[in-house]
């Protein structure tokens, strides 16, 4: 069953939802799958200028399901090989993405914001890498762009305790371009998007490559740094699964 609503594409804006609000949108395999294909059979669709990702309510994305991975279902080793890295996919898109941060964004979450573009956020957004809590290094990007959008120190500091960032406090910080009311964060988003669509597309398709050629060390070998230790160092899903149910608890205290 898909966790993925996909509307019609509108005025150059193409919206996709995660859609399990009961698990807090979190990104299972066949749901990594999916986005995988749709965020390509969008970019390869000359009439969409721009993508909104935004998830169900309460939450943007809880990061991968724990459970899946807890049980051996998710393999992390092997996510690329099922074409089901949404990550590395929003990385190498040529189409500008939007991130609309509806709730909380976790770990896994967080880097989709991460790896998207351009991210607004709900006055509900809330933050959190809980990599080191739950014990799975990051693949998806965290540790190269976090420290990009936030300084070394505060990405450090969310890295190494977990803690949950308010939407105020992540605009601050860099990590989103605006924070609106909840109400008008999809709204605000397509606007954007919107407006991207305006432009000349060969122009801002090179001017977008050229920020992430020209931000800091070359990105993609950055990220592929990162992705061969997250993948290389073994998960133990014992220990996941025994860690998913005080990272939850946590989770819900601070939300």
């Amino acid at each position: 069953m898909s966790r993925l609503t996909v509307p019609p594409a509108r005025n150059g804006v193409q919206v996709l939802m995660l859609d399990a609000a009961d698990r807090r949108n979190a990104l299972d395999l066949t749901t990594m799958q999916d986005l995988v294909a749709q965020l390509e059979a969008t970019d390869a669709d000359e009439s969409v200028r721009a993508i909104v990702l935004t998830g169900a309510d309460p939450a943007f994305c809880a990061g991968l399901d724990l459970e899946a991975v807890g049980s051996g279902e998710l393999v992390l080793e092997e996510v690329e090989a099922q074409a089901a890295d949404p990550w590395k996919t929003l990385q190498e898109l040529g189409t500008p993405t939007i991130a609309a941060v509806n709730g909380a964004a976790v770990t896994g979450g967080l880097e989709l914001v991460l790896c998207c573009d351009l991210a607004i956020a709900s006055d509900r957004a809330r933050f959190a890498d809980t990599h080191a809590r739950v014990g799975i290094h990051p693949s998806g990007g965290l540790s190269v762009l976090l420290p990009r959008f936030v300084g070394l120190r505060d990405a450090i500091g969310m890295s190494l305790t977990g803690r949950f960032v308010a939407a105020d406090e992540a605009r601050a910080m860099g990590l989103v371009n605006a924070v609106v009311e909840h109400d008008e964060l999809l709204r605000t988003a397509i606007a954007i998007g919107e407006s991207i669509a305006e432009t000349d597309p060969v122009v801002t398709a090179a001017l977008l490559q050229t920020y992430r050629e020209l931000s800091g060390v070359a990105l993609a070998d950055a990220l592929e740094r990162e992705r061969e230790r997250g993948r290389g160092l073994a998960v133990d899903a014992d220990a996941v699964a025994a860690r998913r149910a005080a990272v939850i608890e946590r989770g819900r205290t601070q939300l």
